[in-house]
């Protein structure tokens, strides 16, 4: 049997990271992914609920915020738990296995914990140490 998914979504709030009793970090969020088709030219999305586990988690964690752009490669799940009320509770959600920031990096500075350099330069622009070539030194 086959179970594999693969999505392209963007996250509809902050991934929500915890640790587990035991030490493993988890991080459950909701994947906003559009759907093939156009509702009265509007385009539809289904918003599917994912969770990731481990090192994984603290990157989700980490490096994405609410409306970051991720491919997401896992399988679906389905558990079931008993709410506060004694009420049986059923979900299914894609258990992550990879991720993948698709963000660009200057979309993604805003979110990265680090800071940024900005400090460019350009070492052709004085042009005064020209550099003296054969032609026979060129490889076309």
């Amino acid at each position: 049997m086959i179970n594999n998914v693969v999505l392209i979504g963007r996250l509809t709030k902050d991934a929500d990271l915890r640790s587990t009793q035991t030490g493993k970090s988890v991080a459950n969020f909701t994947l906003a992914v559009n759907r093939k088709y156009k509702k009265e030219g509007q385009p539809e999305a289904d918003f599917i609920n994912c969770v990731a586990w481990n090192k994984t988690a603290e990157l989700l964690g980490d490096y994405t915020r609410k409306g970051s752009q991720v491919g997401v490669e896992g399988n679906i799940q389905t558990r079931n738990y008993e709410n506060n009320e004694g009420q049986r509770v059923y979900m299914t959600e894609v258990v992550v296995q990879s991720v993948t920031f698709l963000d660009s990096k200057k979309e993604n500075s805003q979110t990265s914990p680090y800071q940024k350099n900005d400090y460019t330069s350009n070492h052709f622009e004085s042009g005064s140490n020209a550099i003296d070539i054969n032609d026979d030194f060129l490889p076309f």
